[in-house]
């Protein structure tokens, strides 16, 4: 199969239901005219996931907990890590083909039922669940904790899937350029969020939760009715797992916040002052910033943090005693350039800040010491073992890491917010120089004379300074989209793919990309996950979709004829299904829900930046 190429399928049966096993094997030997039989009988118990699910069974659910964005067109889903789970169970009503007994609701902020923990014991005990809901297998214990959310009764009618669409809302998913492992399970909500507010979304149990009514329809089965403080009759449901999320305008779409960010096209500097002199300095990415001088005094210097306009590498740099040696007078405006002085004097905080750091680096100093100063006369009768001068694991960790800017406080990466404005993104390069004298700091704890300084200048640290170019994002899309990806080329064309150096979330709305090479291309996208089901919506209260040509067919479907979208905005999931069969030309019957989900899925979204 060619790699990024998505199958669905309608269901995956598990070999074997839950409950009770036994086998029995039977062998009879013959020998010399006797005949003897022996028989060894084994029982076992299949129980899958039932009233909780592990953290691992949910991989992923759209559209993504706690994000904003333009989601009015969309139904939830949630992919379960386990193929087989939605078929597991059986949600009753007797029918030959067993549908999901896994439903996904969604409720707006005015109809959000609060969640409620009970055990298995009382939940049986209290009478609203079918007997066989709650009946216990063999590793259940009444003490086992359970949501429950309790819905009102006339609105759990509106906005539960009917029986027969509930095989329409799962299905199995593969992705082969996804990198996850094996297929996975999708259920579908039936529910579009509605715009302008919050929505809640709840994985609910249907096992044995339907039974045939006076006239022979399958409905939700609920021995009797509870009542909430206002006499409400309610209906409980066992609550599997929920997220929230919030539904804006279209203007705040992932698609449209990312282009946004294009349409400020300026660097990472401050704005021109209109002075000749300030602004030569603020071109070169420098920000005047408080100076407090080591004899007590204040001034103002100019400082410029480990991200430029552009990759810049001078080379080594000679190791210093103190930070007062890196600093740099401009006479023309009298002012100190502070930037490297305070990259050293970051690194030497920061290894002193770890009682391990500072105790490695002066043990592994005075050790290298110790061999240069180690003499042993020609004719020493003993064999005498060198001192091992290599730096510890830990301790060359810890420098690589803060090579990558690990560690290094947000204030000096970005000194002055006005460098990054709201909704922007710069296109930056790490200055290697800045990052020398970084590391250069850090390992200064010990140099203490002329002749340390002159071995550590001969002994150049094992830390690999390359090229890093990337950029800084501040957007809505940084906290509204968890799952980000950030893809980098050093062409244009997207064929040769830059190497991650760090990827960090600097602030709740600032992210921070670099990547090992120059940087040509940049590409902002949601995740595999970000693959979501989506229907048409118009300003008219209707509901459409414009389908894709099936595989082998030399047509394009017609467009289907638009359904009526209700105040509630539950999707008719069933007529919907076979409006789309009739537009693709097959019987309703045969549509499946791997056929639905072709036609419904939305790719994730991807916006390219071509770095000029």
């Amino acid at each position: 199969m060619p790699d990024n190429t998505v199958t669905f399928t309608a269901y995956r049966r598990p070999v074997l239901d839950n409950g009770d096993y036994q086998v029995t094997v039977t062998q009879t030997v013959a020998a010399k005219g006797n005949t003897e039989s022996f028989t060894a009988l084994r029982r076992f118990s299949v129980g899958g996931d039932r009233f909780v699910l592990p953290p691992t069974a949910i991989r992923a659910v759209f559209p993504p907990d706690g994000s904003l964005g333009d989601h009015g067109n969309v139904l939830p889903h949630v992919v379960l890590a386990r193929p087989t789970l939605p078929w597991e169970r059986d949600p009753g009503g007797g029918g030959a083909d067993r549908p999901p007994w896994l439903a996904l609701l969604l409720f707006d902020e005015t109809e959000k039922p609060e969640p409620r923990t009970t055990t298995l014991g009382d939940l049986a005990d209290s009478g609203l669940l079918p007997a066989a809901a709650t009946a216990r297998e063999q590793h259940d214990s009444t003490g086992d904790p359970v949501t429950v959310i309790d819905v009102p009764a006339t609105l759990i009618t509106d906005v539960l899937p009917g029986y027969a669409e509930l095989h329409l809302l799962a299905h199995v998913r593969g992705d082969t350029g996804s990198g996850a492992d094996g297929d996975v399970a999708v259920v579908v909500g039936n529910r579009l969020p509605a715009p302008g507010a919050t929505s809640t979304v709840h994985l609910v149990s249907l096992e044995h939760r339907f039974r045939a009514d006076a006239d022979g329809n399958l409905r939700i089965d609920s021995p009797r009715f509870g009542k909430d403080a206002t006499g409400v009759p309610i209906v409980p449901l066992v609550s599997l797992a929920s997220w929230r999320f919030a539904c804006v305008s279209r203007e705040h779409s992932f698609a449209a916040l990312v282009r946004d960010l294009a349409s400020d096209r300026g660097s990472l500097r401050l704005p021109n002052v209109g002075d000749p002199t300030a602004d030569r300095y603020l071109d070169r990415g420098l920000v005047p910033l408080r100076h407090r001088l080591r004899q007590g005094g204040r001034s103002i210097g100019w400082y410029r943090g480990p991200l430029t306009t552009g990759a810049t590498d001078n080379g080594p740099v000679a190791p210093q005693r103190t930070a007062d040696a890196l600093l740099r007078l401009h006479p023309d405006v009298g002012m100190f350039d502070v930037s490297q002085a305070a990259a050293w004097q970051l690194g030497r905080l920061l290894a002193l800040r770890s009682t391990d750091i500072s105790t490695n680096l002066y043990t592994w100093r005075r050790r290298r010491d110790q061999a240069i100063k180690q003499t042993v006369p020609a004719d020493y009768p003993l064999a005498v073992p060198p001192v091992d001068t290599s730096m510890p694991e830990s301790l060359l960790g810890w420098l690589r890491n803060l090579a990558r800017l690990d560690g290094v406080p947000f204030s000096y990466l970005l000194p002055d917010e006005r460098l990054l404005p709201v909704e922007s993104v710069r296109f930056v390069g790490l200055d290697q120089g800045w990052v020398r004298h970084l590391l250069d700091g850090a390992t200064s704890i010990g140099r203490l004379g002329p002749a340390d300084t002159d071995r550590d200048a001969n002994d150049r640290l094992p830390v690999d300074f390359p090229t890093v170019t990337g950029a800084l994002i501040r957007s809505a899309v940084v906290p509204g989209y968890p799952g980000l990806l950030v893809d980098a080329y050093a062409d244009t064309g997207g064929t040769k793919r830059l190497a991650p150096w760090r990827t960090a979330r600097l602030a709740p709305d600032i992210l921070l990309c670099l990547f090992e090479g120059e940087l040509a291309r940049l590409d902002l996208h949601q995740p595999p996950e970000g693959q979501h089901l989506a229907v048409e919506q118009p300003d008219d209260g209707t509901i459409g979709k414009t389908l894709r040509t099936p595989g082998g067919a030399k047509t394009v479907p017609a467009p289907i004829d638009p359904l009526p979208l209700g105040d509630l905005r539950v999707v008719p999931v069933a007529k919907l299904a076979s409006v789309i069969a009739a537009a693709l030309g097959v019987e309703p019957a045969r549509l499946g829900s791997d056929d639905l989900a072709l036609q419904l899925t939305e790719t994730a979204e991807r916006v390219t930046f071509l770095r000029a």
